[in-house]
């Protein structure tokens, strides 16, 4: 029986190139048997691979998280803070895919930052500056998808940036 590949050689890579559901699932039992470090490798690695696909690739994502469904049912067995794992990678696809659709090709160079705020409390506003349009739609996502009530979300281009560092 085929093992998980080791670490240097992307777990997730080969996840990528399963193509049957009979697969993932013998894929899912593998990785289980290796325990939380493989799975808490292969989740790291689904998670960069959310943070760089491009809207292109939406569909691929789509089709990998479901078969990552299918791999690992019950991800939350292994450790109790990946109960909603799955439920979590969806939101950040949904949202992502919101931004990309929402904001043209042609518009996304340059520079971007995030912010969060609640305005009805005193918590400080949340800035995610000097991002890429990559960066800063996968950080949109992400936190769009646990928004708190009154909490707003904003993802903006920096037009204009007048920017300086302290001496001393």
């Amino acid at each position: 029986m085929e093992s998980i590949p080791r670490p240097d050689a992307g777990v997730f890579d080969r996840f990528r190139t399963i193509g049957s559901v009979g697969e993932a699932a013998g894929f899912g039992e593998r990785l289980a048997r290796c325990g939380f470090s493989a799975v808490r490798r292969f989740l790291e690695e689904f998670r960069d691979y959310l943070k760089q696909y491009t809207d292109d690739e939406t569909p691929e994502a789509e089709a990998l998280l479901d078969l990552a469904r299918i791999a690992l049912p019950e991800p939350g067995t292994v450790s109790p803070s990946w109960e909603r794992i799955w439920d979590e990678y969806q939101s950040i696809i949904a949202y992502k895919s919101t931004v990309y659709s929402r904001i043209p090709v042609r518009e996304r160079e340059g520079e971007w930052q995030v912010l969060i705020d609640n305005p009805f409390t005193r918590q400080q506003i949340v800035v995610y500056p000097g991002l890429t349009f990559a960066e800063a739609a996968y950080l949109f996502a992400y936190f769009r998808s646990g928004l708190a009530r009154n909490e707003h979300i904003r993802l903006q281009k920096i037009v204009t940036l007048v920017s300086d560092t302290g001496s001393g």
